[in-house]
């Protein structure tokens, strides 16, 4: 345990916070898998319960009563947990053919492990993706410069997101503790209601997530006014999981350590 006003860790998730501007590999594949099936549905809506585990995303998309309605006209009868297991194997390998399109970090993201580093501060990671998945895109995040200590995936503890089990595991492989002196950083509601639920300080990551939804060349070609609409209307959907502070990239985030470790030397804890 470091002093108590220092932080000891910060815990990333994956796409749309460390790689994948806009967080889009999942998003085809699940359009392609409803579609197989003989049910249409709309980007939009597959972002809807982005953040959580896969299994449980394709079960959430599934009880969307447009999408539910769509499943019983075309099969004759209710979506049901056998379905998602038949979808989960079948997407699978399809999200692990999407990944290297959509693998390259998010600007600034190697500097800023450079910077963590120097700080002494350990690099944790949890992803709403699994071990098979994670088996493709985690080497190609590493020779790019994003190589945390430890990885926490879905299927690796008994309840995830937005259970805080998956940062319980990061303080025990990464050896850090109290949770007070944790960051949790993520661009989806589950992911920052895991990093809540134990404790720790959370920061959503708003213009490269999936909450926004855009690339990065989307994303700049914008006028400054639409980047700040369309940061408001993404910031309060966020604003559900109440985090500590927002950020449109992690390239942003050493002033929002600084700032945590001030509130920290004067006593302040994350909200609860």
């Amino acid at each position: 345990m470091t002093g108590s006003h220092k932080l000891a860790a910060v815990v990333f998730d994956w796409a749309g916070t460390v790689v994948d501007f806009g967080s889009h590999a999942p998003m085809g594949a699940f359009v392609d898998l409803f579609q197989s099936q003989g049910v249409q549905i709309g980007i939009a809506e597959a972002r809807v319960p982005m953040g959580l585990p896969k299994w449980d995303h394709i079960r959430a998309l599934g009880h969307l009563p447009r999408v539910a309605d769509a499943w019983f006209s075309a099969h004759g009868c209710e979506f049901t947990d056998a379905d998602v297991d038949r979808l989960y194997a079948l997407f699978t390998p399809m999200n692990m053919a999407a990944v290297p399109q959509h693998a390259e970090l998010i600007t600034g993201v190697p500097e800023l492990m450079h910077k963590l580093r120097e700080r002494g501060l350990k690099i944790g990671s949890t992803t709403g993706y699994n071990r098979d998945i994670m088996g493709v895109l985690a080497p190609l995040a590493a020779r790019q410069g994003f190589d945390p200590d430890n990885l926490v995936c879905a299927g690796d503890v008994p309840e995830n997101r937005p259970s805080p089990l998956g940062m319980y595991r990061c303080f025990i492989d990464l050896g850090v503790w109290p949770a007070q002196q944790v960051v949790k950083v993520d661009d989806t509601v589950p992911g920052l209601l895991e990093g809540r639920n134990a404790g720790c300080w959370t920061v959503a990551v708003v213009a490269s997530g999936n909450e926004m939804g855009l690339s990065l060349d989307e994303w700049q070609a914008l006028s400054g006014t639409e980047q700040a609409t369309r940061r408001s209307t993404a910031s309060a959907r966020l604003a559900v999981a109440q985090p500590d502070y927002g950020v449109d990239t992690v390239a942003d985030l050493p002033a929002v350590l600084d700032d945590i470790e001030r509130r920290l030397a004067e006593g302040e804890r994350p909200a609860v």
